[in-house]
């Protein structure tokens, strides 16, 4: 980036043309009746409707030019697919279209590869769900999935959820007024919380200023499960004294806590 210039695949981003709406409807009129400059303006006039889709898949760490080359070819296919009569914006048409484009290129190379035969019974899963949707009125179960297809409720499962695209914990889930709120924002772990982490840091810090032997005696006793007649025959004192100096520990440590 020099300058505020952005280039990506040699496209300067800064100068993109931007269409107004009666521009793409006049050339996506044009297109379809077979005028190849029409579809080119069109292209170009959408390049940052593009390069704001891609945008939302920056933090998969794939290459940007590749993206928006993936990106250019769910938009021509918009331009080429599109129903003037239906009566919506451009847009509300070609950003699925994109944002497909580039979800099937993430999927067909990923490091992570799934296999033909899964991801095959996986399109089989979606469409028998859509199916069953349609005739029982709800959303099917597993187990209807996996009858309609001839199938194990366990194979339909693996693969449906391999099919699933990772989420990156820094993907805008919400935006309003300029401030976003991403996938962290709404995530919570409610077992480790900010109180029980500073008790795990308080009994760490409380345990470290016991003496060796105590040291020992808490961790064979609380941290490896051991019975004070195990503790007792490997640091060869007597059941009574483990008994002894684990209460005395504990009660050191919950002084300090």
């Amino acid at each position: 980036m020099q300058g505020g210039k952005v280039e990506i695949c040699g496209v300067n981003t800064s100068k993109l043309k931007v269409l107004s709406a009666k521009e793409k409807e006049e050339l996506l009129k044009k297109a379809h009746e077979g005028d190849e400059k029409a579809r080119e303006e069109l292209i170009a006039g959408n390049l940052k409707l593009v390069l704001s889709v891609v945008g939302r898949f920056s933090s998969r760490g794939e290459n940007p030019d590749d993206l928006f080359q993936v990106g250019c070819i769910g938009l021509i296919k918009a331009i080429d697919h599109f129903d003037t009569t239906l009566g919506v914006q451009f847009s509300t048409y070609a950003v699925p279209m994109i944002i497909g484009e580039l979800r099937r290129y993430l999927r067909d190379y990923n490091s992570i590869r799934v296999s033909r035969s899964v991801r095959d019974l996986a399109y089989k899963s979606l469409n028998a769900r859509q199916e069953l949707s349609r005739t029982l009125n709800r959303e099917p179960t597993i187990e209807e999935i996996a009858k309609a297809l001839g199938s194990t409720k366990e194979d339909v499962a693996e693969a449906l959820d391999a099919i699933v695209e990772p989420i990156s914990l820094y993907e805008p889930v919400f935006n309003e007024s300029g401030d976003s709120v991403y996938v962290m924002d709404k995530v919570c772990d409610e077992r480790n919380t900010d109180e029980s982490w500073l008790q795990t840091i308080a009994i760490s810090e409380a345990i470290n200023k016991l003496s060796d032997r105590e040291k020992k005696i808490i961790n064979l006793r609380f941290f490896q499960g051991r019975t004070q007649m195990e503790v007792a025959e490997e640091i060869h004192i007597s059941q009574a004294q483990v008994s002894r100096l684990e209460k005395g520990a504990l009660l050191k440590i919950r002084k300090e806590i």
